[in-house]
């Protein structure tokens, strides 16, 4: 069955992305393919075995499989496969075997790899992976590790006020991080030294421990410039600690910010930290859809939107709490609120639910409740009143289920370990991406690491958490199509949150409980995952290339209707993509799949 040169020539001119090489080259490559014939039956490559190039077929059926065996893909005439393998390791990440009799050209491998650095189209076509942002750097998007100043000055807080006020002199800094045994413990600065020491009389002699600010507020290396910002907003303080693990490592001050400019965010939350009610909260959060599309068309990554549009909720629930205090009064024992959902993964975008709970302090009694329900109707309210709308799953503090002392809710965990029916596996997964808020800290305490341990140690509950993460399947057709929605209102989409994020959101929710991983963020997590050796770096980096991909295709999507005079939501038609795009998406998928594949058959990475 050998393919004539001139038929090989036309096939690529209408073939993507070999019609737009020069034509002497294109005539080159054709000559270089080699044609190859197969019968209904016959092995291409078996999984893990060296790829001599790549394939595109001419004529027949490829069927793809991943290394449990289950069918990712039926290929036809103009499809390309074994990209994946030869941009990685130059290993095969699939198996593919011919489903028909088959004509199929390969390319061979450093042809490939010579047309990959020649031709930028070439790379842009096959490389499924986000290439970097190339634009500078604003505030928002810098991670704190960029903006801090390292080595901070330290002091005891057992020195004299005096010994703190030369040393700030001497090394001309406006504060001083209070550290003891190597952890931070307190912070003082000059404004301390006016208002607490001079303004009060108080003796030169007194320690740093009687004026510092005790444990202050610190941000992680990790952390966005966008949430410096926010954070010194709401607390009005104008420097703020960089700690890993407790301890100080940097510290970024006003002076740090002063040539940085904050994106539209920052401006909103600051606009909320002042607001009076929930009417004028509201009127700042109805500006996420204009920020989506300027954040989106910026060309920030989906992590840094996403962060950014969930630190305007969370500015908002404190808001909020802080007025409900204002009106009810002091709490009478402490509380923390906390979100969970997209809101506690840090992960909100154009459209969102609210998803929060109440953690109490153990000496809570029957009768505090009455206060803490109107706190929570206060705040549920008002969060609706800003286009947070109400849980369909009623999973908020309203519902005095969520709404219970630490030592419940240890029970509840507890329980739902022991017994992971599929209620318990559905309040589990939801309950494992909580993230505090508002109130007092302490109260968050050991429990996820406790909870993380004791459902690790528990085989039966975490066989049950994979069954269930795997109900969410990608949105995959045969014959190289997406399967979009048969009927009803939303018939010929796809739903890109259900079936393309929330997949890969159950997959990183399942490496963090196997790797007893405290990060709740989806990406993190799966950064996290391969660090801790639950996924294999190439598992790790294929599934990150997809989800960066799925995900940032869902927010385009939002902000094109934003852009039109709609309501932003999750619901694409495939056919406004173009072939390109929608080839690399169903890839995309494809990836997930086998993922969820490899999690169900016992197995967490890819070869």
């Amino acid at each position: 069955m050998q393919i004539p040169s001139d038929e090989i020539e036309a096939l690529l001119a209408r073939q993507h992305p070999y019609d737009h090489l020069p034509e002497l080259e294109r005539v080159a490559v054709a000559q270089a393919m080699l044609p190859m014939s197969f019968q209904n039956g016959d092995a291409l490559y078996h999984l893990g075995s060296r790829l001599e190039g790549l394939y595109l077929i001419a004529e027949g059926q490829i069927d793809v499989r991943d290394d449990n065996g289950a069918l990712v893909s039926i290929l036809g005439a103009g499809n390309s496969f074994g990209e994946r393998g030869l941009m990685r390791d130059g290993n095969a990440r699939t198996s593919a075997t011919a489903a028909s009799d088959a004509r199929v050209l390969m390319l061979p491998a450093h042809e490939f790899q010579r047309l990959r650095k020649a031709y930028p189209v070439f790379e842009r076509f096959f490389d499924r992976s986000r290439t970097a942002d190339a634009r500078p750097a604003d505030l928002a998007t810098m991670r704190l590790a960029d903006l801090m100043s390292p080595n901070p000055v330290t002091c005891s807080p057992e020195a004299t006020v005096a010994d703190a006020a030369r040393l700030m002199r001497d090394r001309r800094v406006s504060c001083l991080l209070v550290v003891e045994d190597d952890l931070l413990r307190g912070i003082v600065t000059n404004r301390d030294l006016v208002s607490r020491v001079l303004a009060e009389g108080l003796s030169p002699d007194a320690t740093v421990r009687a004026i510092m600010t005790e444990d202050p507020k610190g941000l992680s290396p990790d952390a966005l410039g966008s949430d410096v910002l926010h954070a010194m907003l709401e607390l009005g303080v104008g420097h703020l600690p960089v700690v890993q693990e407790g301890r100080p490592v940097g510290i970024v001050t006003q002076t740090d910010l002063t040539h940085q400019q904050a994106v539209s965010s920052g401006k909103l939350i600051r606009e909320i930290v002042r607001a009076p009610d929930a009417e004028h909260i509201a009127k700042y959060v109805a500006r996420i859809p204009e920020m989506l599309v300027q954040l989106v068309g910026a060309g920030n990554r989906h992590e840094v939107t996403t962060r950014l549009i969930t630190d305007i909720a969370d500015a908002a629930t404190r808001r909020l709490l802080r007025l409900a205090e204002d009106c009810l009064g002091p709490p009478p024992v402490p509380y923390l609120w906390l979100a969970c959902g997209s809101q506690g993964r840090q992960e909100q975008s154009g459209v969102s639910d609210q998803d929060n709970c109440l953690f109490l302090h153990d000496d809570a009694r029957p009768e505090h409740d009455a206060y803490f329900e109107a706190l929570a109707r206060f705040v549920g309210n008002g969060l609706d009143t800003c286009g947070y709308f109400f849980c369909p799953g009623d999973m908020m503090a309203t519902n005095p289920r969520w709404r219970q002392p630490i030592r419940v809710w240890r029970e509840y965990f507890e329980g739902w370990i022991a017994k992971p029916d599929p209620t318990a596996q559905m309040l589990a997964s939801v309950m494992f991406d909580l993230r505090p808020i508002g109130g007092d800290q302490d109260l968050y305490g050991d429990l996820v690491r406790d909870t993380l341990d004791a459902a690790a140690k528990n085989s039966i509950f975490v066989a049950h958490m994979v069954a269930n993460s795997l109900k969410h399947a990608p949105p995959l057709g045969l014959f190289r199509n997406v399967a979009t929605i048969r009927s009803g209102e939303h018939k010929d989409t796809i739903d890109v949150k259900l079936n393309g994020v929330v997949p890969v959101v159950d997959l990183g929710r399942i490496y963090a409980l196997q790797g007893r991983l405290p990060v709740v963020n989806t990406r993190a997590r799966l950064t996290a995952a391969a660090s801790a050796g639950v996924i294999s770096d190439s598992g790790a980096k294929d599934l990150i290339d997809a989800y960066d991909l799925i995900a940032e295709t869902r927010l385009i999507h939002q902000a094109d209707l934003v852009r039109r005079g709609e309501k932003p939501d999750n619901f694409m038609p495939p056919a406004t993509l173009s072939d390109f795009e929608r080839s690399h998406l169903r890839d995309a998928f494809v990836v997930v799949k086998t993922m969820q594949s490899a999690l169900g058959h016992g197995r967490a990475s890819v070869l």
